[in-house]
This record gives C-alpha cells, sequence and structure tokens, in this order.
C-alpha cells in the first residue's frame, strides 16, 4: 500500500480504476484528493464515446456514468479560472497538450499552496514528464513507455 497526503489526480487515474484496466492504481491511499473542475467533462466525454463507439452498452454506460460521479464527489474540485488558464497558457519545460497543461497549471498552483507538498497521480506520460520537470512529485514514476501493437 503506497499512502500520500496530498495529491492532484488526472482522468487517466480514475478511468483505469472505472473500466477495470490494467496498471490501475488500486493500492493507493491518500487524505485529499484535488483536481480540476475539468476533470468530469473529460470523464463523462471518455464514458459517452465508449457508448457511441460500441464499446460500452447503454446499461454499462450507466454504470460507468454512477462509478464516474462517485469518483468526483470524492475529489475536491478546483475552478477553472482565469489564473489557472493564464498559467496553463505560459511555457513549461516540456510539451505539453492543453488540457494536460490545465491539469498541470491547477496541480501546480496548489503545490505551492500547500508548499509543494502535492503528488501527482497520473498513468500520462507527457503530463508526468511535464510534471516531474516543473518540480512536482509524480506517482507512478517512472511511467513505462506505451506498448506498440
Amino acid at each position: 500500500m503506497v499512502e500520500f497526503g496530498r495529491v492532484y489526480i488526472d482522468a487517466s487515474v480514475i478511468l483505469r480504476r472505472v473500466l477495470n484496466q490494467p496498471g490501475a492504481l488500486r493500492h493507493v491511499e491518500w487524505e485529499t484528493a484535488f483536481a480540476s473542475e475539468l476533470i468530469a467533462v473529460e470523464l463523462y466525454r471518455t464514458v459517452n464515446n465508449l457508448r457511441i463507439t460500441g464499446e460500452a452498452s447503454f446499461e454499462s454506460q450507466a454504470l460507468l456514468r454512477e462509478a464516474v460521479q462517485a469518483s468526483v464527489a470524492a475529489l475536491d474540485l478546483v475552478p477553472l479560472d482565469h489564473i489557472v488558464l493564464n498559467r496553463a497558457g505560459g511555457p513549461f519545460a516540456t510539451p505539453i497538450r492543453t488540457l494536460d497543461a490545465i491539469h498541470l497549471a491547477t496541480a501546480l498552483l496548489w503545490a505551492d499552496h500547500f508548499d509543494g507538498s502535492l503528488t501527482l497521480l497520473t498513468h500520462d506520460r507527457q503530463l508526468a514528464v511535464a510534471a516531474r520537470a516543473s518540480g512536482l512529485a509524480v506517482h507512478p514514476w517512472p511511467l513505462k513507455p506505451a506498448s506498440r501493437p
């Protein structure tokens, strides 16, 4: 069991858990979990897309939505405001996608608020590398390269 105080969680962690995917962080606990309010949009879009692509039936989609709803309810959501957006639009040490930049900016602002005592939980390699380059603790680290077909 791995235990943390404060964590910032991105959508990849919740999705691996609710979709029962390999490598899901199941033996990780924390006192307080933060995420950008953007996470709810990402999670519900993914669930809906699984239905549209035929990867989830209406019934399984309903169950996934319930699991996502419970997961989001357990998080302290950070508002998506101009401070976060300004930071996300600024420079980072490594390449990073737009939504990940919003997550990283939010995590960095909250880490500053807590004097650095915040760990980012992610399965996203690009986000993890950018977070480490920005001085954040990341778990799991190092991430394994994605497998190729």
